[in-house]
């Protein structure tokens, strides 16, 4: 089975906002956007949902702050107690205040790197994938966009034209 779609090339973030947006008030659909860099907005004008990365940043933060407070209490207390400039280590509570940099850190470390380990899944980025960039100028300074062709291709192109595209090529696209 294949399908067409349309590339669209713009070179400038400002006219790919706007053309974004006649392209999505004539109803066309809008497959992929390629961008060199991220485009301030594009995101709420392809209308898509907002990410929920600060939730499980938020969560992992709590799961760090959790394991330090654990490790700190077993190895502190429990497991190896010593007396530290005159500090002894009866419980965890007289000295939580020396151990407060330590449940920060790991708080940080694990929200830090299990954010990257969660983006990396959620956005199918596995080592040694093959890039899926249809044109390198992207890369570089161009914008992309990849619109189905519907029934009426003529108008399609024309619309790109007009929103100032400066390449237009039909592609046929196989899943």
């Amino acid at each position: 089975m294949s399908n067409k779609v349309i590339h669209a090339l713009y070179d400038d973030d400002d006219v790919l906002l706007k053309a974004v947006k006649s392209i999505k008030e004539e109803k066309h659909h809008i497959e992929e956007v390629y961008t060199p860099f991220p485009v301030h907005g594009l995101d709420k004008v392809l209308g898509l949902d907002e990410t929920r990365i600060a939730i499980m940043s938020f969560i992992y933060g709590c799961i760090g702050f959790l394991v330090a407070v654990l490790m700190i209490n077993y190895i502190m207390i429990v497991d190896w107690p010593q007396n530290i400039g005159g500090k002894p280590s009866f419980s965890f509570l007289e000295n939580m205040p020396a151990f407060v940099p330590v449940m920060f850190e790991m708080t940080v470390f694990f929200a830090a790197h299990l954010m990257v380990i969660t983006f990396y899944l959620r956005s199918k980025l596995w080592p040694f994938k093959e890039a899926e960039n249809p044109n390198p100028l992207t890369t570089d300074d161009k914008f992309l966009v990849e619109v189905a062709v519907g029934k009426n291709e003529k108008q399609l192109t024309a619309l790109l034209k007009k929103t100032g595209a400066i390449d237009i090529a039909l592609i046929d696209k196989d899943h």
